[in-house]
């Protein structure tokens, strides 16, 4: 009897130590839910609670209402590029990165409280209606501007789902004649790159906004149509230019990179996150004199562009130091079209250089003003307006001396000189 009873106690001494070992075992490998997710999770719970009973609005204080704002205020104090995407957003959101929505094809700007065209999409529903630059849109679906809540909202009544119907009230100024048009929206692809031209000395010139999905090959096109003009060197402008999508900024890189070299790579807290892009385009690299612009406004994909060419060599940078956006967001579904976008890496350059608050800084600083910038903006949006005068009377200014764009451009000149005169003294 003895026997047994101290076998019994053996066997449970044994089993109480096994299984404090196997808890502590499992709480170091994360077998069972981290304490402080469940005691945070179940405060939020408590407080969201608390809010629900006893807050005077009963609206406001409804359980969905209270569970999204506590997801708002939990992603994104985090850093200004993490958020959380609800379903309408998340839509939009996809569509700037695609570069592309559902539309008539109208771009519009604020003039005195007026929605006035800029200039019809080529080949859009607007166009083909016959909508014209200087007319004004006066009301959508029979709403006057007023009723809809201002110019804001006339963008987003226009925009919708392609194959959908929407009413559109016009008046011309010149004519004073008001009529009605009834467009089918279409798929509207946006252009990322705009302004390619040949300035003098042949040098080519072409402006990115953004990188989204069409970038690449707008850029390519772009590109060759200068180099079929007879460009022999090129100004790529960047000032402004928030960025985008990584791949398109990859793109936009590879024809100046051998295949196979380094453009990017990125680094996280997880071994996935780590991944490097490569060149991969065949055949020779192109290789002519190279300036890309920046500024303070130029970020993320932006400043990729401007690592890349900087740290390898191929292009020599002018203006102010870029913004120093240099993280990776990465999108995760949630329910009911909700979306996460959450920073889980940075971007390195070629080199091995962070961006991130750092920024990248120009070979050649040409400091703007902040009135000078924004001038420089609206001119490089507005190439439509040849007129000084007429520039004048729109926007109040008349148009302004690009100086970062000057300094490029001798540059350039100077850099073709030097080499004219190496060629002849190596040819004598």
């Amino acid at each position: 009897m003895i026997k047994r009873v101290l076998i019994l106690a053996v066997g449970i001494v044994l089993g109480m130590t096994i299984s404090v070992v196997g808890l502590r075992v499992a709480a170091s490998w994360n077998w069972f839910p981290s304490r402080d997710l469940s005691r945070s999770t179940g405060y939020i719970r408590e407080v969201m609670q608390l809010v629900n009973e006893n807050y005077v609005s009963e609206q406001s204080a409804a359980y969905p209402a209270l569970a999204n704002n506590a997801i708002h205020g939990m992603v994104e104090s985090l850093d200004p590029h993490s958020e959380f995407l609800e379903a309408k957003d998340a839509e939009e959101f996809e569509e700037d990165l695609a570069g592309e929505f559902g539309g008539v094809g109208l771009q519009l700007e604020t003039r005195q409280n007026r929605a006035v065209v800029i200039t019809p999409v080529p080949d859009s529903p607007g166009e083909r209606a016959g909508i014209r630059r200087g007319d004004e849109i006066v009301s959508v679906d029979g709403k006057s501007l007023e009723a809809i809540g201002g110019v804001d909202n006339v963008v987003n009544r226009l925009r919708g789902k392609a194959k959908t119907k929407v009413i559109v009230g016009v008046l011309r100024p010149s004519t004073r004649a008001t009529f009605t048009v009834t467009l089918v929206r279409e798929i509207i692809k946006i252009d990322s790159v705009r302004n390619a031209k040949l300035l003098p000395g042949d040098v080519g010139y072409v402006e990115i906004t953004e990188f989204s999905e069409h970038t690449g090959e707008q850029f390519t096109k772009a590109l060759d149509g200068l180099l079929n003009d007879g460009a022999t060197s090129l100004v790529i402008d960047l000032r402004d230019n928030p960025g985008g999508l990584l791949d398109a900024a990859v793109d936009v890189t590879e024809p100046f990179f051998k295949k196979g070299e380094l453009i990017v790579y990125t680094e996280g807290r997880k071994k996935s996150d780590h991944e490097e892009y490569h060149a991969d385009l065949d055949g020779a690299p192109l290789s002519l004199p190279l300036v890309v612009l920046i500024n303070e406004g130029t970020a993320s994909a932006a400043e990729i562009v401007t690592g890349a060419l900087k740290d390898t060599g191929r292009a020599v940078i002018v203006g102010e130091r870029s913004y120093g956006k240099g993280s990776v967001q990465s999108i995760f579904d949630l329910k009911d079209g909700q979306r996460l976008r959450l920073t889980t890496a940075r971007y390195y350059t070629p080199a091995g250089v962070t961006i991130h608050e750092k920024g990248i800084a120009p070979h050649v600083e040409v400091v703007m003003t902040a009135d000078e910038d924004a001038k420089l903006a609206r001119q490089r949006s507005r190439t439509d307006i040849t007129d000084r005068k007429e520039f004048k009377a729109r926007f109040g200014f008349e148009p302004v001396a690009d100086r970062q764009l000057e300094v490029a451009v001798d540059l350039l000149k100077a850099q073709r000189l030097l080499s004219a005169e190496k060629g002849a003294v190596l040819t004598q």
